[in-house]
């Protein structure tokens, strides 16, 4: 286990907005095999800390999330996934299709970088282009 400082950015467009959130936290890295985890947690300025696990595989990521919202998104390039959406507003359905996926671990660089652009689908209705760019570099000590 490593510990690391992570920022994620987050670009979502739809209907000709774009919004970007990015947000900057501690977090561990796992490494076992081909399988590399990534934990933290989210703490929004306002409402609940939500725990973050992102683990990344050669053939997909999945991204789980839970605390006030639960969820579990997976990507896998050029092919669409779904799951449920867990809100305190009520339950989402989301299909997610999955453009691009660019992976570089600390292995490779002094900074990792995991960037996904997808589609994705709430309920039937809403699409949205996301693009999600996660950097993490192992925390040194001073």
């Amino acid at each position: 286990m490593k510990d690391v400082r992570i920022k994620l950015i987050t670009e979502i467009r739809d209907a000709g907005r774009k919004e970007e959130m990015t947000l900057s936290e501690q977090g561990q890295l796992y490494t076992r095999n081909e399988t590399e985890v990534l934990t933290f947690t989210e703490h929004p300025e306002e409402g609940e800390p939500v725990k973050t696990m992102v683990t990344i595989k050669p053939d997909h990521i999945s991204i789980k999330r839970t605390g006030p919202v639960d969820m579990r998104q997976v990507f896998q390039k050029k092919r669409e996934t779904e799951n449920i959406y867990h809100h305190t507003y009520g339950d989402f359905h989301m299909r997610t299709w999955t453009d691009q996926i660019e992976y570089r671990s600390l292995a490779e660089a002094s900074q990792g970088r995991l960037f996904i652009s997808y589609h994705m689908t709430l309920n039937h209705e809403v699409e949205q282009r996301h693009r999600l760019t996660l950097l993490f570099e192992e925390e040194r000590e001073s």
